[in-house]
């Protein structure tokens, strides 16, 4: 007696199909469960044996041998439970051996028989989805995830009684979503507003440039000044994502394991991974598939490092091929995972590890030695990596109640129609910001004299061949948010004046 269901491999964003065979043959009872799984998943037979037990289903008394096809693949986590489940109860002909074929199944079972929710449904159904399918049976409390695939036909289970309910093609006992017991309901961000930040003219300025051309900023000053308050604020200024990039967010977090019932992720996400978190934490990992870190959970939106210097050398380093590639590349022993990293990174940092050297009324107490050796953890590679150098000083004027600060809604209009005009200009080309130009095609536009203004720059060192490039691509997006077609030489100095690298001068 042999039957199949199906289920995902998930590599990274990736999925393979994968067939989950059950057969019962005489034999001492005892069950074999074969095709590389890893530990979480070698464990399946037992609490699929236990769940199945507690609903009256039973477990077959015989040998019970259970593969994973193909067999070459390695196989991790526990969504195959599911799969598993269906299977033997196919081979068992407790359900209809076709029903079993026809989905695909994924989800976590409890000793008791609930189904649990499981990370990756999103990645793994659009998956399925391409590769034909157009049945899935998943955990309950994660329908709403799963019908934000388009042209599949989702049925969600709570236990394995409404998975016998389904293979039978009937309703399930349960319809409703159980609460939330497993994962507790994350609060609301509370509303952040530009107009919250007091003075910095400049340094606003600058953020609504980075948010129309998608630059890289690096925000250097005193405690204070307002460097957080207004790194906390760009995604605010940034459009919606579209379709593809909203679904490309939504299924890394998936892997990540956030609940995305409330539908795709339309906002830019912003990351905020704290400045001793590990290379793994930053760029992902794991012992033998990787999963999502920081970085490329802030894709399609912004990765903000506060108090930057204080992070390890080897965990900034490791930024320096995702900022330009636009993803991450992590090399197991069962093959390579690449995640899509394509985020715009915001960098916060004090002048000093006291913070107060150069502050006017202020006196520092670092040694020379100790705040070289602070700027220094700032590789050359990596700040110039960085469009955009903004130094945020300390307020020179009593602040009163009535300011004139322009809100989020402002800005984000003006940053709006700047990505339209953009987006118009590079319709076919495949890229979707200034940002992202080559510099032979952001360089074409400059004119004449500010090519000659750049390039005196260059010879007296002030400029590296890669800031050449990066001035081009400002002085596109400053043209933009004039509301011109062409770039004038005052775009040019204005994009050389945002890419003026002070942190080396500013202590």
């Amino acid at each position: 007696m042999i039957a199949s269901a199906w289920s995902i491999a998930l590599v990274g964003m990736d999925g393979t199909l994968v067939e989950v065979e059950a057969a019962i043959s005489p034999g001492l009872p005892r069950t074999v469960l074969v095709g590389l799984p890893d530990a979480a998943l070698h464990e399946a037979r037992d609490r699929c044996r236990a769940a199945l037990t507690a609903v009256g289903l039973g477990w077959p008394s015989e040998l019970l041998t259970i593969n994973l096809t193909p067999a070459s693949l390695p196989k991790a986590g526990t969504h195959y439970d599911l799969a598993i489940a269906a299977a033997v109860l196919a081979a068992a002909r407790q359900v209809p051996r076709q029903a079993a074929q026809k989905n695909v199944l994924m989800g976590e079972v409890g000793l008791d028989g609930r189904v649990r929710r499981v990370r990756g449904i999103l990645p793994g159904l659009l998956a399925a989805r391409q590769a034909g399918w157009t049945s899935a049976i998943v955990p309950l409390a994660q329908v709403g995830e799963a019908r934000l695939v388009d042209g599949l036909e989702v049925h969600g289970v709570a236990t394995l009684e409404d998975l016998v309910e389904v293979l039978h093609g009937r309703e399930p006992l349960r319809t409703e979503e159980a609460p939330l017991g497993e994962m507790a309901a994350a609060d609301e961000p509370a509303a952040v507003d530009l107009s919250d930040l007091l003075g910095q003219p400049e340094a606003r300025w600058a953020a609504e440039v980075a948010a129309a051309g998608g630059h890289h900023m690096f925000l250097h000053g005193p405690p204070g000044v307002g460097k957080t308050m207004l790194a906390m604020r760009l995604p605010g200024l940034l459009p919606d994502l579209t379709l593809p990039e909203a679904l490309e967010a939504s299924a890394i977090h998936s892997l990540a394991g956030e609940d995305l019932n409330d539908g795709l992720i339309r906002r830019p996400p912003f990351s905020s991974p704290h400045h001793n978190a590990t290379m793994a934490a930053m760029v992902g990992g794991g012992s033998r598939l990787a999963r999502p870190g920081a970085i490329s959970l802030a894709h399609r939106g912004v990765l903000f490092l506060d108090e930057a210097p204080e992070l390890s050398p080897q965990v900034m380093e490791a930024l320096r091929t995702p900022m330009e590639a636009g993803y991450v590349s992590i090399a197991r022993s069962h093959g390579v995972v690449r995640f899509p990293s394509q985020f715009q990174l915001v960098m916060a940092a004090n002048p000093c590890p006291c913070g107060f050297s150069g502050v006017t009324g202020a006196q520092c107490r670092c040694a020379p030695n100790a705040i070289r050796r602070y700027n220094a953890r700032l590789s050359g590679p990596i700040l110039d990596r960085i469009d955009i150098h903004q130094r945020m000083t300390t307020v020179s004027r009593v602040l009163r109640k009535a300011d004139s600060s322009e809100s989020t809604a402002v800005v984000a209009a003006r940053v709006s129609e700047a990505r339209e005009r953009s987006q118009a200009r590079l319709q076919g080309t495949g890229w979707r910001r200034n940002a992202e130009i080559p510099g032979h095609i952001a360089r074409a536009e400059v004119p004449d004299h500010g090519l000659v203004l750049i390039e005196q720059q260059v010879l007296k060192g002030r400029m590296s061949p890669r800031g050449v490039d990066k001035v081009a691509r400002l002085a596109r997006t400053l043209a933009d948010l004039a509301g011109r077609s062409k770039v004038s030489v005052d775009d040019v100095m204005a994009g050389m004046t945002l890419n003026q690298d002070e942190w080396m001068v500013a202590v």
